[in-house]
C-alpha cells in the first residue's frame, strides 16, 4: 500500500495527465515521417518510434517536475489558486514530496531525454543538436529566466510544440548525409505551426489565474504585461490564428485537405474564448475555459495526425 501511495504521488508530481500532449505531438511527426518516402539509411523502426515517444514524454515530464520545484522554492505555488489545470501539483506545498528528490527527478528525466535526443542526432541528422540544445535550455531556464523576460510562452510553444513535430520527423526520416534543404519539407514546417501556437496558448491561458502570484514571485510574462482582460482577448485571437494556419497549410503546400479534421474543435474553441473573456477575473468561473482549451489542444493535435495518416 505504501509503495502504491508513493507511485500515485509521483504520478501527480509529474502531472501525468498533461503528458498526453507529448504523445499527440509525436503522432503528428510520426504521421509525416510515414507519409514521406524514407531515405536510404533512415530507420523508421518500432524501436526508434518508441524511443522518440519516450524521449519526448520524459522531456515534458521534466518540464512539469522542475516547474513544480522552482515554483516551490520561489513560494509562488503557496499563493497561486489551485485549479485542475494550473497552480502546480501541490505535492511539494503539502509536504508529500521531498524537494531534493523532486529536483533530482527533474534533472534525471531531462538527462535521459537528452541522451535519447543525442542518439537520434547521431543516427539521423546533426541539426537535431540545435533543437535539443534549445529545448534543454527552455526546460531548465523557463522558471529562472525565460518566464521573467516575456519569453516563457514563446519558448514553450516552440520547444514543446513545433520542435516536437519537426524533431520527430527529422529523427525518424533523415540521414546524416542529407543536406539541410532536404530534411524539412514545407509541408512539415507548415503543419508544425498550429500545434506550436496551441502549446503557447495552453500555457498562456493557464497563467491568467496565477498572474498576481507570479508577479509577486518575480515573474514577468505576457499576462502581467497585457493584463487579464486583454490577455483573454489575445487568447481568442490566438485560436483564430491557429485555425487559419490549418486552413492555409493545404493551400500553400501538398498537405492533405484531411487536416481540416482539426477544424472540428472550433465549437470547443468558441466556448473557451467566450468563457475566458467573460470570466477572466473569476477563477472558479474561469476553470471551464481552461478545460475546454485542453480539449481544443489535444483533440486538434490528434485530428491533425489523423488527417496526415488518412491523406
Amino acid at each position: 500500500m505504501k509503495e502504491r501511495t508513493k507511485f500515485s504521488i509521483w504520478i501527480r508530481q509529474t502531472r501525468a495527465n498533461f503528458l498526453l500532449l507529448a504523445v499527440v505531438l509525436v503522432l503528428i511527426g510520426i504521421a509525416l515521417a510515414v507519409k514521406y518516402p524514407i531515405s536510404d539509411g533512415a530507420d523508421l523502426s518500432f524501436l526508434n518510434i518508441a524511443l522518440m515517444l519516450i524521449g519526448n514524454v520524459l522531456a515534458h515530464a521534466s518540464v512539469n517536475i522542475l516547474n513544480d520545484y522552482f515554483d516551490f522554492k520561489s513560494k509562488i505555488d503557496f499563493e497561486t489558486p489551485k485549479t485542475p489545470f494550473s497552480g502546480g501539483s501541490g505535492m511539494l506545498t503539502t509536504g508529500l514530496s521531498n524537494p531534493k528528490k523532486v529536483y533530482a527527478a527533474g534533472i534525471g528525466t531531462l538527462i535521459t531525454a537528452l541522451a535519447i535526443g543525442i542518439y537520434f542526432a547521431i543516427i539521423a541528422h546533426w541539426s537535431l543538436y540545435i533543437i535539443i540544445a534549445i529545448g534543454a535550455i527552455s526546460v531548465y531556464f523557463y522558471n529562472n529566466f525565460l518566464a521573467k523576460i516575456l519569453l516563457g510562452e514563446f519558448f514553450s510553444g516552440l520547444t514543446l510544440g513545433t520542435f516536437v513535430i519537426i524533431g520527430t520527423f527529422i529523427g525518424l526520416r533523415a540521414t546524416p548525409s542529407m543536406d539541410l534543404t532536404q530534411i524539412l519539407p514545407l509541408e512539415v514546417l507548415l503543419l508544425s505551426i498550429p500545434p506550436g501556437i496551441l502549446t503557447f496558448l495552453l500555457l498562456f491561458i493557464n497563467e491568467i489565474p496565477d498572474a498576481e502570484a507570479d508577479r509577486r514571485g518575480g515573474r514577468f510574462h505576457l499576462i502581467i504585461l497585457f493584463g487579464k482582460k486583454a490577455s483573454s482577448i489575445l487568447y481568442s485571437i490566438g485560436l483564430l490564428i491557429t485555425y487559419l494556419s490549418i486552413i492555409a497549410a493545404p493551400l500553400l503546400s501538398s498537405v492533405s485537405y484531411f487536416v481540416y479534421f482539426g477544424l472540428l474543435t472550433i465549437p470547443f474553441a468558441v466556448k473557451a474564448s467566450a468563457v475566458a473573456i467573460k470570466n477572466y477575473n473569476n477563477v472558479e468561473k474561469f476553470v471551464p475555459a481552461m478545460g475546454a482549451n485542453i480539449l481544443v489542444v489535444l483533440i486538434t493535435d490528434f485530428l491533425l495526425a489523423l488527417g496526415v495518416f488518412v491523406g
